[in-house]
C-alpha cells in the first residue's frame, strides 16, 4: 500500500520516546486519513515518478516513508516536501536490527516474536538458545501442574476443608489459591515481554522500583485481615503487584550478579549469594516469629500494621543504600549525562566511584534536564519550517554523523529531538548526548540555529576523542556502552 501526502502537520506538543505502539498508532492514523480510493494506487505511482527520493524513514513494523523532491522545481524555498508511505510485508522487512526472520519461527506474528524473544534474535543470543527455550517451556508446564496437584494436599493437611469433611473442599480451596498465583503471574509475563530491554541499561533503578511495587502488594495482603470476604481479589491484587516486582527484580539482579563476576565465575557468585539470601531468610523468619509471639501483637491489628510499616521503611532505606554502593564501570544514559556534563563544564570526567555515588537511582530519564527525545520522526523534527532547504541543510550538516539532532525552538526550556540513521551505534547515542550538552551551554538564540549546530559538531570533533580517552583513564569500560539505539524509527539517506 502506498500513500501520498504533503507535510502539513503542525509542530507537535512535547514528545516522549516513541515506542512501537505509538509509531503504529501514528501511521495508522495517516493511513486512515489518506487512504486512496480504488485505482488510486496507479495514480500514486505515476505521481511519484516525477519526484526524487532524498530520504527514507524506516519503521519497525516494516513501513517505509519516502521523502521526495520535485525534479522540475529548482527553488528550494518554495518546494514542498512530499512523502509516500509504503507498507511492506513483515516477512520481507529488511529493517536493520530487527533480525526476527528466523525460518523456524516464520509462522509466528511479528508482535509475538518481539514479546517472547530477545531484541536482535537470533544474532543477539547463542545458537542453542531457541532449542533450550522450546524444551524448557514444557518442562516448566509439567512442574506447575505438579505444584497445583500438591497444593490441595498441603491445604488439607493444615485443616482447610476439615470442617466439611470432604476432600472436595480442599480441592476448591486449592483452585482459589492457585488462581490467585495465576493472576499474579500475569504481571511477570507483561514485564518480561514488554520491558525486557530496560534492565541492562539501569538495573539499580529497576531493582529499587521492584521493592516499591512489592511493598504496595504487601498492603493488599495486610488488608485481607480486615476484609476476609474479599480474600481472593485482595490476595490476587497483592500477588499481581508482587509478581510485577519479581519481574523487575530477577532480571535486574542477574545484571548485578554479572557485574560482580569479573572472573567469569557467575555460577559461584550466584551460589554464594544464595547462601547470604537463605541465611537472611532464616534469621528474618525467626525474628518474625518472635514478633508474632509477642503478647498482644497478634490481637492488635493497628500494632501489627505499624510494626510492618516500620520494618518496610527500614527495608527500603537499606535497599537504597545497598544499591548506591554498587560501582558500575559501564556507561548507561544517566551516567553518560553526568560524564558529558562534567567534561563540557570542567574538561574532566569523574571516576566510577564518584559518578556512581552521585547517580540518582530513582530519577526517571524524562525528568532529567536537558530533555533529549530519541527516535523522533523526521516530519516532527522539521516542524512548521519544513522547507526543502531545511531538510537539505540538516542532511549536509550531519553527513558524517549517524544521527540528526535539532533543537526544539517551540519550547522555552531547552529540548532536542534526535533521529538515528541506519547503522547507528551506542557511540552515536553518546555523541548526540555530548552535542546536546554543548548546545545547552553555548546556544545563542540570536544566532542562526544551523550555524550553531554546525559549530557544535565542529567542537565535538575536536574534543570527543579526548573525552573517550579520559573515560578510559578513569576506569570506564569504553567497549561496553549501554546506550540503546531506538529501533522503532531509522532514517536512510539517498544521495541527491
Amino acid at each position: 500500500m502506498s500513500l501520498s501526502y504533503s507535510l502539513q502537520l503542525p509542530f507537535p506538543s512535547p514528545v516522549f520516546l516513541s515506542p512501537r505502539n505509538t509509531i503504529e498508532k501514528r501511521l495508522g492514523n495517516l493511513r486512515t486519513l489518506h487512504s486512496s480510493k480504488e485505482g488510486g494506487q496507479q495514480h500514486t505511482e505515476n505521481d511519484r515518478s516525477q519526484y526524487q527520493v532524498i530520504l527514507l524513514e524506516r519503521y519497525g513494523n516494516g513501513t517505509i516513508k519516502r521523502y521526495m523532491l520535485d525534479d522540475d522545481d529548482d527553488d528550494d524555498d518554495d518546494l514542498q516536501i512530499r512523502a509516500f508511505l509504503e507498507k511492506h510485508d513483515s516477512t520481507s522487512n529488511e529493517f536493520q536490527g530487527s533480525n526476527l526472520s528466523d525460518p523456524n519461527l516464520s509462522w509466528l506474528p511479528q508482535v509475538l516474536k518481539e514479546f517472547i524473544l530477545p531484541a536482535g534474535f537470533p544474532g543477539s543470543v547463542s545458537d542453542d538458545y531457541l532449542q533450550y527455550m522450546l524444551l524448557q517451556f514444557p518442562t516448566n508446564v509439567t512442574g506447575w501442574i505438579c505444584h497445583t496437584l500438591v497444593t490441595s494436599s498441603l491445604l488439607k493437611a493444615v485443616g482447610v476443608g476439615s470442617f466439611s469433611g470432604t476432600a472436595a473442599a480442599a480441592s476448591a480451596a486449592a483452585i482459589r489459591w492457585v488462581s490467585k498465583d495465576g493472576i499474579g503471574a500475569v504481571g511477570r509475563l507483561f514485564i518480561g515481554g514488554r520491558f525486557g530491554n530496560l534492565f541492562d541499561d539501569d538495573p539499580k533503578q529497576w531493582r529499587m522500583y521492584a521493592d516499591f511495587i512489592g511493598s504496595a502488594g504487601s498492603i493488599f495482603d495486610l488488608t485481607t485481615q480486615v476484609y476476609p470476604a474479599y480474600f481472593l481479589p485482595l490476595a490476587s491484587l497483592g500477588n499481581l503487584a508482587k509478581a510485577v516486582a519479581r519481574g523487575l527484580k530477577d532480571p535486574s539482579f542477574r545484571v548485578i550478579q554479572n557485574h560482580f563476576a569479573i572472573s567469569g565465575n557467575l555460577g559461584e557468585v550466584s551460589a554464594k549469594e544464595e547462601v547470604w539470601e537463605v541465611t537472611a531468610q532464616l534469621l528474618g523468619l525467626s525474628l518474625g516469629i518472635l514478633i508474632l509471639d509477642t503478647p498482644g501483637l497478634v490481637r492488635s491489628y493497628p500494632v501489627l500494621v505499624s510494626t510492618w510499616a516500620s520494618m518496610r521503611l527500614l527495608h527500603l532505606w537499606l535497599r537504597y543504600l545497598s544499591l548506591s554502593a554498587l560501582q558500575f564501570n559501564t556507561i548507561n544514559l544517566k551516567r553518560a549525562r553526568m560524564l558529558v556534563q562534567s567534561h563540557i563544564l570542567q574538561s574532566r570526567v569523574p571516576g566510577c566511584i564518584d559518578c556512581n555515588r552521585d547517580e540518582n537511582i530513582l530519577l526517571w530519564q524524562r525528568f532529567i534536564k536537558p530533555r533529549i527525545i530519541f527516535g523522533v520522526p523526521m516530519e516532527e523534527m522539521l516542524g512548521s519550517g519544513r522547507s526543502t532547504s531545511m531538510l537539505k541543510t540538516l542532511l549536509r550538516i550531519y553527513a558524517r554523523e549517524k544521527y540528526i539532532l535539532v533543537v526544539n525552538q517551540q519550547r522555552i526550556d531547552f529540548e532536542v529531538f534526535v533521529s538515528f540513521k541506519v547503522g547507528a551505534t551506542s557511540v552515536s547515542v553518546l555523541r548526540s548526548v555530548w552535542q546536546t550538552y554543548w548546545l545547552q551551554e553555548n546556544l545563542n538564540v540570536s544566532e542562526d540555529i544551523f550555524d550553531q549546530l554546525a559549530k557544535s559538531l565542529s567542537m565535538m570533533d575536536e574534543r570527543f576523542n579526548e573525552f573517550i580517552q579520559q573515560l578510559d583513564k578513569g576506569g570506564w569500560d569504553i567497549h561496553q556502552i549501554n546506550l540503546r539505539v531506538p529501533k522503532e524509527i531509522s532514517i536512510d539517506e539517498c544521495p541527491v
